[in-house]
Order: C-alpha cells, then structure tokens, then sequence
C-alpha cells in the first residue's frame, strides 16, 4: 500500500527519484502512464496487470469504454530504476501532465501519482473541494 507525500524535481533528462519508501513495494519494473485529473499514475506490474484486466473486461462496443481503454493505454510506458532510485518519466507524459521542474509524489493506495507541484496544490486549495460533500457520496457508495 501507498500513502504520503513526497516533493522532488525532475531533472532536465526527464528523470525523477522515486521515493525510497516507495521503491520496494512498486519493484524493479512497473507501468506510468496518464492519470485523471492532469496527473500521472504509476502502477506495481501486478497493480497495472490487476487494472489492465478490468479495462479488458469492458465491452468495446460501448465508445465511453473504448475512449477510457484508450486513455490509458495510449499513454502507457514501461519504466524501470536506475542505480540512483530514479525513472525515466517520456516527454510525452510530462506534457500530459503539465510537468517542468518541481513535482510532488503522492501514494494513493494501490498506486502512486505524480503532480506537477503547482497544479497539486491549485487541486488542494480548490475551494470546490467539499470534503463533507465527498463523505457524503463515498457513504452512498459503501465507504
């Protein structure tokens, strides 16, 4: 399991130090790729392999479906660590996500996000955020 919160930079090579309290549990190889809202997600290959057979599962003839398998898939990248604890973290994902120097690490259960540290706090200090809202839906959901 992943939880906390960690601020690193990504140097000019694209490449960015995992924390080392993540390192052991996301393993030697693991997937990024897009996230929701602006960010990246990073899976463990047996998280990516557990939420890969749930895309798998939805039917292609519904076009939300295949718009959602498609997001994920398209923006998927295999990423190993180097000697130094760091990935490689594509242009193409760093442009997604808005990336440039400064970038907050979050664990969020079964998989890590990375934030471009500004958007994650503009995220934060949304004042459309109702936590007690949320709490509200989450009950409705069985949480």
């Amino acid at each position: 399991m992943f939880f906390g919160e960690y601020e690193h930079n990504i140097d000019d090579k694209g490449r960015l130090i995992i924390p080392s309290k993540f390192r052991e549990s996301l393993g030697g190889q693991f997937v990024l790729t897009k996230g929701l809202d602006c960010c990246l997600f990073v899976f463990s290959m047996e998280e990516w392999e557990n939420f890969e057979s749930k895309l798998k599962s939805l039917p292609v003839s519904d076009k939300d479906a295949r718009a959602f398998t498609r997001f994920f898939f398209a923006g998927a990248a295999d990423c190993e660590l180097d000697r130094q604890g760091r990935a490689s973290v594509p242009l193409s994902l760093r442009k997604y996500a808005k990336i440039t120097k400064e970038v907050t690490i979050i664990g969020v259960s079964n998989r890590l996000e990375i934030w471009d540290s500004q958007l994650w706090e503009n995220y934060n200090d949304n004042e459309d955020l109702n936590y007690e809202d949320i709490a509200n839906n989450m009950a409705m959901l069985g949480i």
